[in-house]
């Protein structure tokens, strides 16, 4: 029954990216500037709390039931309630209107002619790259960190090995409380000090950004490294490393909303959404797997040789991260144009030609004359 398991999988998917697609633009409209970032801030500790409590809750029913199924079984009471509260308590605020301070509907433009429009939009795209990146890591760190952690005590003789083959439940239940700790505390602090610095500099979210995820490289690869030598030490690491990485969750999707202009929002985070989940943390573990498995081949099959196999594997975050801070930094190139331009938009002193209609051309340089004002478009 293989096959209804990855089913059942891809109808939670199908969901998860509906919510989240639809969600922080509902956020959007209810709320502009610092409270808006507040309010995304709340929204954002889902993520990692809520993947926490995944591993937390999940190993605690598996070891009540003595049984995997059950720790399945949890989380449709949950969606049940949450699709209960939905229709019961959320009303959806008209779109854009908190920013125009104006029941005039904002003109919608066709689905290609949005995705145009967000192609030439280079604080988004450049965001969603880095986002991407920031999805990589922890779509690898998700998956791999308890079976890290399992075989560098195994590596180090401090344990044995478990009927099962797989990662203890202890090392999972304590990588779930550090992400559940460390989402709570990288979000907040990120939200607040993105808040704070934007008051002297402009370019501060995406700053901001680049520092976290260049900042938890370091600690991420020492926590590789040292996962051999000491635990403690690694767990450290870890902490710092992911509190670091969860700057970001809120901050890109505070990005997002205030370059775009409200009626492409939704186009724009299914589009962010699938790209970071197609490129990050939908490959990223079967990547580092696939590697991990390369460099198993050429060694002797020993607890020490697949625990520095997967340890080699792990190090390509270190990379990837650094190739997402350098998009943040790029981002903050773009970022006070992009969303000048939109504020402009939505108060209606900008807009964009239509479909299909001649753009008048303005030479670079020429020869200077003078014309009747008559013939001067203004």
């Amino acid at each position: 029954m293989f096959w209804l398991l990855l089913l059942t999988r891809g109808m939670v998917g199908v969901g998860e990216a509906s919510y989240s697609t639809i969600a922080p633009t509902i956020i959007a409209d209810l709320f502009v500037g610092d409270r808006r970032s507040r309010m995304l801030s709340i929204f954002y500790f889902a993520i990692p709390v809520g993947s926490g409590l995944g591993y937390i809750v999940g190993s605690k029913v598996k070891d009540v039931a003595d049984d995997w199924h059950w720790a399945l079984r949890v989380t449709p009471a949950l969606g049940a309630l949450a699709v209960i509260l939905l229709i019961t308590v959320v009303r959806e605020p008209p779109r854009g209107t908190v920013e125009t301070h104006s029941d005039a509907p904002l003109q919608y433009t066709s689905w290609a002619a949005d995705l145009r429009a967000l192609s030439r939009n280079h604080s988004f795209i450049l965001s969603s790259l880095g986002f991407t990146a920031v999805a990589f890591v922890t779509g690898s760190l998700a998956l791999w960190t308890p079976t890290f952690l399992y075989r560098s005590r195994l590596a180090a003789g401090t344990l044995q090995p478990s009927p099962s083959g797989h990662a203890s439940d202890s090392d999972s239940l304590t990588f779930g409380v550090i992400t559940c700790v460390t989402g709570v505390l990288g979000v907040s602090a990120g939200v607040e000090i993105s808040r704070r610095w934007r008051r002297t500099n402009p370019r501060a979210d995406p700053l901001v950004c680049a520092t976290g995820l260049l900042g938890s490289v370091p600690f991420l690869f020492l926590a590789v490294v040292t996962a051999k030598q000491s635990i403690v030490a690694t767990y450290v690491f870890i902490f710092i490393g992911e509190t670091l990485l969860s700057l970001n969750w809120a901050i890109v999707a505070d990005i997002l909303l205030y370059v775009v202009i409200p009626t492409r929002r939704s186009t724009a985070e299914a589009f962010q959404i699938l790209l970071s989940h197609l490129l990050g943390d939908a490959g990223s573990p079967y990547l580092i797997g696939l590697i991990s498995d390369r460099i198993q081949d050429d060694r002797p099959q020993t607890f020490l040789s697949q625990f520095r196999s997967l340890e080699y594997a792990l190090m390509v975050c270190a990379f990837v991260g650094v190739i997402g801070g350098g998009f943040f930094l790029a981002t903050a190139c773009f970022i006070q144009a992009d969303r000048k331009r939109t504020e402009l938009y939505v108060q209606g002193q900008f807009h964009e030609s239509p479909e299909g209609e001649d753009r008048i051309v303005v030479p670079q340089g020429g020869r200077p004359t003078k014309v009747p004002v008559s013939s001067v478009l203004i």
